[in-house]
């Protein structure tokens, strides 16, 4: 198996390729859901976030107050990095354990959207395969205004936000252009699920892990003739 790391931009259209590589039986992890999940009371992250904020970052329920804390390391990056350290290990345990469920099942690779791939870097070394759902700035801006009712002004705000989508294209191995026609991208979608299936990049973790159970299977039957009395 190996792991494809999936973003785009805001109104890029990355939902709607999503739901295309689901449709086609792909194995898709989101990891804002993980990140989410990993911050619930009765985790160890959700204990050494209040350690480290106080519990004025908690909601009268207990969970997080997402925008309490967001303020709390706006612009400051010592509190952001120290955020980081306690979240990430946590969100790439339960990564990893998604990703060894699929692998379980015999998936030859697994779709991982993360929105901030190349803004953090952080999974960045993890990827096989990096794909960008493209569109042009023109278009991205108007889908925006049309989906959230804004005007071109705040549109622009957001977009200029976030790193710009051409620059993410530079990175990424693959590209899909949703700069047009609906049926253009879809098109794009299928022949790269097509291009990946193809792949035998997944073969040398799957092989390795077989020769290493071969192993186990192995030492265990020379264990039980060994140790156990004869008949």
């Amino acid at each position: 198996m190996f792991l494809v790391g999936l973003t785009g931009g805001i109104a890029s259209g990355k939902s709607s390729v999503l739901q295309v590589f689901q449709q086609l039986g792909c194995a898709v992890i989101d990891v804002d859901v993980i990140a989410r999940h990993v911050v619930q009371p009765g985790y160890p992250a959700h204990r050494r976030i209040v350690e480290a904020f106080g519990t004025e970052v908690l909601l009268e329920n207990g969970d997080i107050n997402r925008k309490v804390l967001g303020d709390l390391i706006f612009n400051q990056p010592d509190r952001r990095h120290l955020l980081n350290t306690i979240t990430h290990p946590e969100i790439r345990k339960e990564m990893m354990k998604e990703t060894f469920k699929y692998f379980l099942r015999g998936y030859r690779y697994v779709i991982l959207d993360i929105p901030l791939l190349f803004e953090t870097k952080k999974l960045l070394k993890y990827m096989k395969h990096t794909v960008v759902v493209y569109c042009e700035r023109e278009t991205q801006l108007a889908r925006l205004m049309r989906r959230n009712n804004l005007n071109l002004q705040d549109a622009e705000a957001r977009v200029s936000a976030q790193l710009p989508l051409k620059d993410k294209a530079r990175m990424a191995r693959h590209v899909l252009d949703n700069s047009g026609e609906w049926s253009i991208t879809k098109r794009q979608v299928i022949l790269l699920h097509a291009e990946l299936e193809r792949s035998l990049e997944y073969l040398p973790l799957r092989l390795g892990v077989l020769t290493g159970l071969a192993g186990i299977v192995s030492l265990l039957y020379l264990l039980t003739r060994y140790l156990l009395p004869s008949p």
